[in-house]
């Protein structure tokens, strides 16, 4: 199989597990359509705020295993065949988590925002990213009760790292050009992120963006606002 093949079949794999939207059928299961309720988001934040702290704990633990089972199966699959390119098919494959996500053709191309994917991706690309990733995420959580913050630093100190590590030769039997292709993902998964998250930066720069809490005071209505 070409290299461009394995690349595209890796992202797909990736997609095909993005497209479980673990939130719109936990939704559906209580009768509504996340989307239509609190910030109409498909993803953890709004189902916690929405459906309680163990649906969102839930669909926040199914997200992150969907992605990291497209990662593992890509590993195992093309890893052994391609060593050199292991972490880079990895990436591709958590992208593709992460876009089937955010964009499932099926709920036109309306998901998450990926976070919980990213997690999931993070955790099963390489240990060393994994304290990193969590500290920085709950750190900032139970400091500022920030979740949007704490998503933009996540992949803010991801990027950092994949480029520091990989210059030092962290990802072994990778060249330099897997390595700046690396970056390049990265980047534009950071820039995804960001551009997701844009209304919440407006809002985190005014002051206005909303806490979260593990527990009932997330509670909203179907206008968003909190009861």
């Amino acid at each position: 199989m070409k290299l461009i093949g394995i690349r595209l079949l890796s992202l797909l794999i990736g997609y095909v597990f993005g497209l479980f939207q673990t939130s719109y059928f936990m939704g559906k299961a209580k009768g509504i359509d996340i989307r239509k309720y609190g910030s109409g988001n498909a993803g953890t934040t709004n189902t916690l705020r929405v459906l309680g702290t163990k649906a969102g704990l839930l669909v926040m633990v199914v997200d992150i295993l969907k992605c990291m089972a497209a990662v593992w199966i890509v590993r195992l699959t093309f890893g052994a065949a391609h060593p050199d390119m292991k972490y880079l098919l990895c990436l591709y494959a958590g992208a593709g988590a992460i876009l089937g996500h955010n964009y499932p053709f099926y709920m036109g191309f309306k998901g998450g925002k990926g976070i919980a994917a990213t997690g999931g991706m993070i955790l099963s690309f390489h240990p060393h990213f994994i304290i990193v990733g969590v500290v920085t995420f709950f750190g900032n959580f139970f400091l500022t009760h920030y979740v949007s913050l704490g998503s933009l630093l996540v992949y803010a100190f991801f990027m950092i790292q994949m480029v520091i590590e990989g210059q030092l030769g962290v990802f072994t039997g990778a060249t330099q050009a897997i390595l700046i292709e690396m970056y390049m993902i990265t980047a534009l998964l950071t820039i995804l992120a960001y551009w997701k998250h844009r209304q919440n930066i407006v809002r985190l720069l005014h002051g206005e963006e909303r806490k979260t809490y593990l527990t009932k005071k997330n509670k909203v209505d179907v206008e968003g606002k909190e009861i």
